[in-house]
């Protein structure tokens, strides 16, 4: 059982990909998504939701 509340993961992952778009300017967005769902180990529907919400926000920006 994990102690960090539901969604934490996702925050943190949406964190550092924020950090890393800075860092890695040349990294496409779709990679970064893809390292992020690895490092936090998040479910497919984790994933997909992390990958719509950077996209949005990526088209939005």
């Amino acid at each position: 059982m994990s102690i960090l509340p539901e969604g934490e993961d996702i925050r943190r992952a949406v964190k550092w990909i924020s950090e890393n778009r800075e860092a890695k300017t040349e990294t496409p967005i779709s990679q970064l998504i893809e390292e992020a769902c690895q490092k936090f180990d998040l479910s497919p529907l984790d994933a997909n939701f992390l990958s719509r919400t950077v996209l949005e926000e990526e088209t939005n920006g």
